[in-house]
């Protein structure tokens, strides 16, 4: 059986320790926000974010989209800027930041991790797995 998007979603939500209710990101702000990174995001990015993207469940939680789109700590404009000046591949969408290193969207789909200190073959193949293996399971 395929773990899902929605499964992987749904079983987040049930470890959500957040205490606010963040604003989730709707359609036109993640319009903006693709336009303003030069990225198309990936339809279940899409779907997460949407649904799931003010989750904080273990040491995680993802990058957020703002509604003013102001540069901050822990937004993903912000985010994208600080990993490129350490290094990330220009390609890489990070997702979730990790102690100055970074889960992200690389251009074949999957979920690689890249470390400030240095490349790193860790990966998973979909958002999907990422999520269950690495936010759920801490594995």
């Amino acid at each position: 059986m395929t773990y899902t998007i929605d499964k992987a979603i749904n079983d987040l939500k049930k470890i959500d320790i957040s205490k606010t209710s963040q604003p989730l990101p709707d359609d036109f702000l993640i319009s903006n926000y693709e336009k303003a990174t030069s990225f198309i995001f990936p339809e279940d990015y899409k779907v997460f974010l949407k649904s799931a993207s003010n989750v904080i469940a273990g040491s995680f939680s993802a990058l957020r989209l703002n509604p003013n789109m102001r540069e901050e700590f822990g937004e993903l404009q912000y985010a994208i800027k600080e990993a490129r000046e350490n290094g990330m591949p220009v390609s890489y969408l990070p997702i979730c930041e990790d102690n100055s290193d970074y889960y992200c969207f690389s251009p074949d789909g999957k979920i690689r991790f890249w470390s400030h200190d240095g490349a790193s073959d860790e990966s998973w193949p979909d958002l999907a797995t990422w999520i269950r293996k690495v936010w759920i399971e801490q594995d």
